[in-house]
């Protein structure tokens, strides 16, 4: 037999068939996309946030009755224990808490008092303090103005000779007066309408005390007839009543824990009115981040005026934002972790998006809000990302 003749070729072929072999293949793993599908998911996205932004004033007085609902039915559902009708439970509860309301603002009248006939006095010491400081500032600005002038005096005559310069023209716009009627008026018009808010939030928390499971039954049955279906919509309904009334009594802990310390705290300092001051840290605090701020800010104007010096101030200010911050981050945190067991990264977006989207009442709502998505795609196959992106 004539022996074959070996080529480079044969040679190159087999070299890579050899290091092929010897090197195992990465699988490549393709995702189907349904381009159509995302699409219609970020438009309906934009579509329910348009939707949500326009319907601001309904949803969130909605949101409000239903959280003051779920605050409020267990006592309600503990008058029901002791035989009591759920219409009479429902009006009890709610009297209730409309007279606990309004005997703390009664007694609170006359800190509260005191403060609005301060604030003239007020305001002329917080004035001329402003002016003291910005008169110190301005004798240090001037004298660095003063060294600059001297010094391109001495650059001028060592150079050429300056430029004539030319005059310059100044225009004045007159900003419009400060009308103090217009000012009443809108505020007056803003407390309207906030009262009358508040008085329909109430109204709707009592018809909802009133309902009492009706809703959770017929969204049992809008369900299906599939017992699996049915016995899921159950689960999400008790998980959701579950975390608010603990996320709201998390609320209340914390809330009595800053007004009790701030109360403290003032009290040793020697602040004025210093129960009136704790009842609206408390009551701010509510509000992540923003209501601890605009507390240190009041507190600290309060304890210029009374004081006269910045230095009191700041540590007024100081010791508010310290109270706020500790209780926040350890308690309250703590307790959300244990009771939503949600990653902080998520709970501050949720804060970001909802405060951006309605203001103040969406960083109120923004922890219900995202504690019910939590707990809605837990339990739904499609939304298990949600659940994933969510959790610790």
């Amino acid at each position: 037999m004539k022996p074959e003749l070996v080529t480079a070729n044969d040679v190159e072929a087999a070299g890579k068939l050899a290091s092929a072999s010897a090197v195992p293949a990465v699988p490549v793993i393709r995702m189907p996309v349904d381009a159509r599908g995302l699409a219609l998911a970020i438009l309906a996205a934009i579509a329910i946030v348009f939707a949500l932004q326009w319907a601001q004033a309904f949803v969130v007085s909605l949101l409000v009755g239903i959280l003051i609902a779920y605050m409020l039915n267990p006592l309600v559902s503990s008058l029901e224990r002791i035989r009591l009708p759920r219409a009479v439970a429902s009006l009890i509860v709610m009297l209730g808490v409309v007279a606990a309301l309004v005997l703390g603002a009664y007694s609170l009248r006359g800190q509260t008092q005191m403060i609005i006939e301060q604030l003239p006095a007020a305001t002329s010491k917080l004035s001329a303090g402003l002016a003291r400081l910005r008169s110190s500032q301005l004798g240090t600005v001037q004298k660095m103005q003063k060294a600059a002038t001297e010094v391109e005096k001495a650059t001028q005559s060592a150079g050429a000779p300056a430029a004539p310069k030319q005059a310059a023209t100044h225009v004045v716009v007159d900003d419009p007066a400060f009308k103090i009627g217009d000012f009443l008026w809108t505020s007056s018009k803003g407390a309207a309408s906030a009262m009358g808010q508040a008085v329909m939030v109430l109204f709707l928390a009592f018809f909802l005390l009133l309902a009492g499971d009706t809703f959770k039954r017929k969204l049992v049955r809008l369900t299906g007839p599939s017992l699996s279906s049915k016995k899921i919509t159950v689960q999400i309904l008790d998980d959701i009543n579950d975390s608010i009334q603990k996320y709201l009594f998390m609320l209340l802990v914390t809330n009595a824990l800053v007004g009790l310390t701030v109360w403290v705290a003032f009290a040793w300092i020697g602040l004025e009115n210093a129960g009136a001051w704790a009842v609206a840290a408390a009551l701010l605090h509510v509000v992540p981040y923003i209501g601890p701020g605009v507390t240190a800010v009041a507190t600290g104007m309060a304890a210029f005026i009374q004081f006269e010096s910045f230095t009191m101030a700041l540590l007024v200010a100081g010791v508010s934002m310290a109270i706020a911050t500790v209780i926040g981050t350890f308690v309250t945190t703590w307790m959300t972790g244990r009771i939503a067991k949600m990653n902080a990264a998520g709970v501050f977006i949720s804060l970001l998006f909802w405060g951006w989207l309605w203001g103040i009442w969406g960083v109120l709502l923004s922890i219900p809000i995202i504690v019910i998505v939590k707990v809605v795609s837990q339990h739904v196959e499609q939304l298990q990302p949600v659940a994933e992106l969510l959790g610790e």
